[in-house]
């Protein structure tokens, strides 16, 4: 079957535009409810967090008609972290757990994500049946088994004391200065409540939102405001979240960004040394840096490679036992306390090993020389097609051939936006450029 809804990360796309409308929200609660109804009887629950974004009210409405019209009791938790949807959908015994979000993504946009009653995402399987049920119709239930809907309030707190709990017993955060860029999004208080909490002198960015205004020019994917208020401020560090904050990036003293790939290899050695790494194994995807798979691997550790998406990290991890994976982008999974990537918990080891070590952030944060990366997009129609035009795969087999044996190169359409990635690493930056700008003028030219 063709996946006409679900991409990488659940479904998502421009608010009130196919598939993100309310009327197909509606379906898919309905086909959801329908499909982890029939898995038991008794009582069915489904908890439902959203971002900041102001098509979150008409999102949550559809699905928790939709959800309720086959017998699902719905749990409203309100603007929370996708992280504390994966931890309180198996806390409070649900069967299905939905974050309305669109992450990074402009505030125009929005997505449903799916978490099952252990707290992990769907399986792609298991995703394809709901696009089944949604094609197909589901049969409502009869009057008197329609579910009801209720708001939890304290679901925000249960998560923060989660969160805090993976400290160590007792450590504080006295005497550090932090910046906390929240991007105007679901952690807008969750974040900064959590810092000050722990000790930490709190300085907070994007933390206004206004429905419109989620990763507007703040937040992970553009960490530069914060980046000035560290240097400002003379903070210790900055985090960086995403809207969802399910990602993270760190700024050190000096205003210098780190991603994730410095994260996971701090961590990753960390937890080696204290041998907490599983069989030595960090997961990562195929952006990841070649300096990350060195500095790795010069240390008798080993990084399994997955394709994009931080869920195909989890399933990776899930299947062989390993504790630690992630994504370049800031996606930090760590399963021996979460079920999904957790930007706030990312930091709050980071700052662990900062009062540990005594060492400023940026040494913990500059743990390897990255190879010349360069990562260009191109937005391309509904209607086209481009990798399959002739002129691109040809484009693509010549910068193949010019990297071989000096570095590797990378080509996908993005799951979450119409986007064409292009992606190569190599030591001499000028053939990178030239492969990099070659495939993308041709694949321009194809949209």
């Amino acid at each position: 079957m063709t996946r006409k809804l679900f991409g990488t990360d659940g479904v998502r796309g421009t608010a009130n535009a196919f598939p993100m409308t309310a009327e197909m929200a509606l379906m898919i609660g309905a086909a959801a409810g329908r499909y982890f109804r029939r898995e038991r009887a008794g009582v069915h629950r489904v908890v439902i967090g959203k971002d900041t974004r102001l098509s979150g009210y008409m999102f949550e409405n559809a699905l928790t008609a939709g959800l309720t019209s086959t017998g699902m009791s719905v749990l409203l938790l309100g603007p929370v972290p996708t992280p504390a949807v994966g931890l309180l959908t198996p806390a409070m015994r649900a069967d299905l757990g939905i974050m309305i979000s669109a992450s990074h993504n402009p505030a125009d946009d929005n997505g449903i994500k799916f978490f099952g009653p252990d707290g992990f995402k769907l399986s792609d399987e298991v995703e394809a049946e709901i696009e089944a049920l949604v094609e197909a119709g589901v049969q409502p239930a009869q009057a008197h088994n329609i579910g009801r809907a209720k708001r939890i309030d304290d679901g925000r707190f249960r998560y923060m004391e989660r969160v805090k709990s993976t400290l160590p017993h007792g450590m504080r955060l006295d005497g550090m200065k932090v910046v906390v860029d929240c991007a105007n999004g679901a952690a807008y208080r969750t974040a900064p409540e959590v810092l000050w909490e722990l000790g930490a002198d709190v300085i907070p960015v994007g933390t206004s939102p206004n429905g419109l205004n989620i990763n507007a020019n703040c937040g992970s994917t553009k960490p530069q405001a914060a980046a000035e208020a560290v240097v400002a401020h003379g903070a210790d560090v900055g985090i960086c979240l995403d809207g969802d904050a399910d990602r993270i990036i760190l700024i050190d003293e000096t205003g210098t960004i780190a991603d994730g790939d410095q994260i996971m290899a701090l961590m990753a050695a960390r937890w080696a040394e204290e041998q907490r790494l599983h069989e030595g194994t960090l997961v990562a995807t195929v952006m990841s840096n070649l300096g990350l798979e060195r500095f790795l691997e010069a240390r008798g550790l080993r990084l399994q490679r997955t394709k994009v998406g931080d869920r195909y990290v989890v399933e990776a991890m899930r299947a062989h036992g390993w504790n630690l994976g992630g994504e370049q982008s800031g996606h930090i999974v760590m399963t021996d306390y979460a079920t999904t990537g957790d930007g706030l918990m990312a930091g709050l080891q980071f700052l662990c090993e900062m009062v540990r070590t005594g060492q400023p952030a940026s040494d913990l944060a500059r743990n390897f020389a990255p190879v010349p990366q360069l990562l260009k997009n191109v937005r391309f129609g509904a209607d086209k097609a481009p990798l399959e035009a002739a002129s691109v795969q040809g484009a693509i087999a010549e910068a193949e051939a010019a990297l071989t044996g000096k570095g590797r190169l990378l080509i996908r359409k993005s799951g979450t936006e119409p986007l064409i990635r292009v992606m190569a690493e190599c030591e001499d930056e000028a053939l990178l450029a030239q492969v990099v700008d070659g495939i993308v003028a041709e694949v321009q030219a194809a949209v």
